[in-house]
């Protein structure tokens, strides 16, 4: 499948960014593939596969090429020159004990959200998705997989589009692309769309149904407790037949947030609408009187346990802010320390 630049999303937004030769000579290309020490990189016509050098591996997580940059190559296209600026970024605070931003995928378009009809499915973690979201400046869309499956499909899509009214719903069988006219409606050529969701859910059967071929590696949900396997197992972007682009992520365990405080009030914008109507200014929306949020709550107008993920989310995202706030600011005073100790081994050798 022949293809150019264009196919893979070069809009003038990164056109502008590079030289006309750096572009003629095929330096600029898309990161289609990361894994751990390389990426590979696409400028339409040739795949190259570039290490990551310790440049790359020792700067700032939010600085290093992830999967839908567009990146520069030096003129032996060996390695990465730099990177260039994004229109868009998904990204999360990293599994594990170190508070650190891991991105996910970069210059999307359109983030779609894959989740089953079955128990896979909580409103709580898609509302975890969509905070992301909206923190990266993208259209999410939730997509319901496994409806064949589902004794109450249209449940499920109820639950989905109670989340956050507006945000778009489409219900697919995975293995049946007659169902999938809503999708498609979203996938334009040149438009990068990102798979996200957890293991199992069905975002590689989607992604194999929509290339009509087999790319990625299927698992099902196990019965036994309603989680999925890991498939994919390092983050890709595809070429999909009828023009567009797909990013398939590998399932994600754990979704922990930081620095979304505008995004949270966006997806919880009626709670925080209630807020505003309550007695106190600093209401916890607990025990205090006049709280407008609880009234809500007892007349079944906002479900509580919207409210704790509010509350969960608000504090995680507090907790997580501090400690990478924290972090940037050893890393800088790191960083001073290094440059004063070059800088006085320089003076001395200019000395003697």
């Amino acid at each position: 499948m022949n293809a150019s630049k264009q196919d893979y999303g070069l809009v003038p937004f990164f056109a502008q960014q590079a030289s006309l030769d750096e572009i003629q000579q095929g330096r600029v290309g898309r990161v289609t593939e990361v894994q751990r020490s390389l990426i590979e990189v696409s400028d339409g016509s040739e795949v190259r596969s570039i290490p990551l050098t310790s440049a790359w591996h020792n700067a700032a997580p939010e600085d290093r090429p992830t999967v839908g940059d567009w990146v520069v190559l030096d003129d032996q296209y060996s390695r990465i020159e730099r990177v260039l600026d994004r229109k868009s970024v998904f990204r999360r605070v990293a599994a594990g004990e170190k508070t650190e931003i891991q991105l996910i995928a970069a210059n999307i378009d359109i983030l779609f959200v894959v989740t089953s009809c079955n128990e896979e499915f909580k409103e709580s973690r898609l509302e975890r998705y969509l905070a992301l979201a909206a923190d990266a400046g993208v259209m999410p869309v939730v997509v319901l997989t496994k409806i064949d499956v589902s004794e109450d499909a249209d449940s499920y899509v109820e639950r989905a589009r109670s989340v956050q009214p507006g945000v778009p719903v489409e219900s697919i069988n995975g293995l049946d692309k007659s169902t999938f006219d809503g999708v498609l409606a979203w996938i334009e050529s040149g438009t990068t769309i990102a798979l996200v969701g957890s293991s199992g859910v069905g975002k590689s059967t989607l992604l194999n149904t929509l290339a009509e071929t087999n790319i990625a590696a299927t698992n099902e949900i196990r019965a036994d407790d309603g989680k999925g396997r890991h498939t994919t197992s390092h983050r890709s972007l595809h070429r999909l037949p009828g023009g567009g682009l797909l990013i398939d992520v590998p399932g994600i365990r754990e979704l922990k947030v930081a620095e979304v405080d505008t995004a949270l009030a966006t997806v919880f914008d009626d709670i925080e609408a209630m807020a505003s109507k309550c007695r106190f200014a600093d209401c916890r929306h607990e025990s205090e009187p006049g709280c407008a949020v609880r009234d809500a709550i007892e007349s079944g107008d906002i479900p509580a346990r919207r409210l704790r993920n509010y509350q969960k989310l608000l504090r995680e995202n507090e907790r997580n802010s501090a400690s990478l706030a924290e972090r940037r600011s050893q890393g800088r005073a790191f960083a001073k320390l290094i440059k004063q100790v070059m800088d006085t081994k320089q003076d001395h050798k200019r000395r003697n």
